[in-house]
């Protein structure tokens, strides 16, 4: 086994604080990683806060992870020792359902395996994420990294990134689109650059007028202001497709009135209930839809990863130490970053 450093929760009410475990020694189709660089997602709060009731402890959060491989086991074939690679929310699945079959992996029918908060499959050991300096997965779950991207500013790509790319792409957005944005945060940022790169007429929507400059500056063509009545009206029917980031339960009605006939509203960010729900009209007028979209499988996770190093796309971060993780999760409670905090795991070289 392998002795790894890292940091972890050891209850709800614990902050985040050094922790030392086991990882396997890597096996025939293992990679292991060295972790150089892990973001920090709103979920890592919620789930080291056990918001969701669903939380498993001692946790090292981390599903943003970033890295140089070290060893890879004998049956390896697409990396090698030296390479960069990423892990994101997920290092397993069954494998054998028609979603795993179908590259869509995060939607496994048997349970997905998560990086963390989570256990293995078929054994009672807890999966422990990126806020530590080693990791080992199955190659199947690592992307490849090039070697020209920014290593800091990609690790958020593993999961904000996928979870705006997927629908994106699942959606075909492209040129000659009108395509909305709402919300501006860690997930929303990054869907205003794959939308814009992706040639479509990109609108940032959001509740406040302070964020329209950023997002003028992230690519956005227009800014709608979704408190404004008569901007909503002038927009009413001319949207091709809305991504809808925003993480808490809200009315979703009235994005709706923004669709086109036929089109589709997919949401990413909440986990929570829509208060109040959708209703009927909002959607038998014009067979309009509302989706859901989570993640994206490993091959659409590496095709990102390449359309990203292609088109110069990487999330806006603010590095911090692995000691000061818990003041970032109290900023982030705060909204208090542009737009992703990642951490620097050589910090965690200094920790006590």
């Amino acid at each position: 086994m392998l002795k790894v450093r890292g940091y972890a929760a050891k209850d709800a009410a614990s902050a985040l604080a050094p922790f030392t475990f086991e990882r396997r020694e890597p096996g025939p189709r293992d990679v292991q990683i060295e972790i150089l660089y892990c973001g920090i997602c709103h979920s890592d709060l919620h789930q080291a806060r056990n918001d969701w009731s669903n939380s498993l402890y001692p946790m090292v959060p981390g599903h943003e992870i970033v890295g140089r491989v070290v060893r890879v086991g004998a049956e390896v074939t697409n990396l090698r020792e030296g390479d960069y690679a990423g892990v994101g929310c997920m290092v397993d699945s069954c494998r054998g359902c028609s979603a795993c079959n179908g590259n869509l992996e995060q939607y496994c029918q048997f349970n997905a395996t998560w990086t963390y908060n989570a256990k293995e499959r078929d054994s009672e050991q807890l999966t422990f994420g990126g806020y530590s300096e080693q990791i080992v997965v199955d190659e199947h779950f690592v992307v490849k990294i090039p070697k020209t991207m920014n290593l800091k500013a990609v690790a958020p790509l593993l999961c904000a990134g996928i979870t705006t790319y997927s629908p994106l792409r699942h959606w075909k957005v492209g040129p000659g689109q009108k395509v909305g944005i709402i919300g501006l945060g860690g997930l929303g940022h990054m869907g205003v650059k794959f939308a814009k790169a992706m040639g479509a007429h990109v609108v940032m929507i959001t509740t406040s007028p302070g964020k329209g400059k950023d997002a003028t500056l992230l690519g956005a063509d227009e800014v709608l202001i979704s408190t404004d009545p008569k901007a909503m009206a002038a927009h009413a029917g001319s949207f091709d497709f809305l991504l809808n980031t925003i993480p808490v339960g809200h009315d979703v009605n009235p994005y709706m009135t923004l669709l086109k006939l036929d089109r589709t509203m997919a949401l990413v960010g909440v986990l929570t209930e829509l208060t109040p729900p959708p209703t009927g009209i909002s959607m038998i007028f014009g067979r309009k839809s509302i989706a859901g979209s989570a993640i994206g499988g490993m091959a659409e996770t590496q095709e990102m990863i390449d359309f990203c190093a292609e088109h110069g796309i990487v999330s806006e971060i603010e590095m911090v130490a692995i000691q000061s993780v818990n003041e970032a999760y109290e900023r982030l409670l705060k909204n208090d970053v542009k737009y992703r905090f990642v951490i620097d795991m050589a910090s965690l070289k200094q920790a006590a």
